[in-house]
């Protein structure tokens, strides 16, 4: 497909004008390698490598890992196409997020492979954004989006017939594939079968507060670990009695990247999700 196509169908399909970023400025060592577009606006292309794109590849970090086994497939004229533009490793706190590999970026321009960015677009409230996937992975059905984050709804209710944490935490670890967190700030019992979910980083009292309102006291999200950052948002879910379920940042925005492949499918480009490993520290 034509690489100046399909970046306008992207554009079309998932940004609107009231969406913003901030990842450009913070990738100022590897800003050689990056559109004016992204550095004015941190959305959308991130490297513009090739004209034609014959497969894509999704993941929801560039980690070297993911870009090496990009590399390994020995092809030309890809795209991968990434949730977030840089690396997440809370391990490495305060700079938790790693830049891509300047090696690695070299490589992708002479493969002619373009890297391709959708966070806030990918968040917002639809058929691919990251708390719709992850709440369908779950068995939770999404119908109310809420929280503004940077222009998007980033976060979605949703029903289950579960009616105690047990019982979800169960089914959340067995979707997500490996172990998950849960704080048993509120009562065993689900309340009206309701869930808030948003992937991701949920330690965010703003989003709590809605939460709250919404009279929903069981919450699935990434990030759950308490430290000094998270703190806050722990002690306002203690004291509103609202239990949270975290499966690390990886493997939550991981089923949104996944369905994905889907999407460029559809458009009748071949696409696969590249695995990387979760940060376990996170939960």
């Amino acid at each position: 497909m034509n690489a100046a196509n399909l970046y306008e169908r992207l554009e079309r399909d998932f940004i609107t004008s009231s969406m913003s970023d901030d990842w450009s400025q913070y990738m100022t060592p590897i800003s050689d390698f990056l559109t004016d577009n992204f550095k004015q606006r941190s959305i959308g292309l991130v490297c513009d490598n090739t004209s034609e794109i014959k497969k894509v590849y999704t993941a929801v970090f560039p980690s070297n890992d993911v870009m090496k086994s990009v590399l390994d497939k020995n092809e030309t004229q890809m795209m991968l196409f990434v949730h977030h533009p840089s690396i997440w490793d809370i391990r490495k706190e305060p700079d938790t997020f790693q830049l891509m590999d300047r090696n690695l970026l070299a490589q992708f321009k002479e493969r002619m492979i373009s890297i391709y960015n959708l966070h806030v677009p990918l968040d917002n409230f639809g058929e691919y954004s990251t708390s719709v996937c992850l709440g369908r992975s779950v068995g939770i059905e999404p119908s109310i989006p809420f929280y503004n984050y940077y222009g998007a709804l980033a976060a979605v209710f949703g029903k289950t017939e579960l009616t105690n944490t047990g019982d979800l935490h169960n089914r959340f670890e067995t979707a997500i594939g490996h172990r998950t967190s849960l704080y048993q700030y509120g009562t065993n019992y689900i309340k009206d079968g309701l869930i808030a979910v948003a992937a991701g980083g949920g330690n965010i009292v703003g989003l709590l507060e809605e939460i709250a309102r919404e009279g929903c006291n069981t919450f699935i999200t990434g990030i759950t670990v308490r430290n000094a950052h998270s703190e806050k948002a722990h002690s306002y879910a203690a004291q509103n009695g609202i239990s949270i379920l975290g499966g690390t940042h990886y493997s939550t925005e991981k089923p949104a990247c996944q369905a994905m492949c889907n999407y460029f499918v559809k458009l009748g480009i071949p696409a696969e999700f590249i695995e990387d490993i979760p940060v376990f520290e996170d939960l």
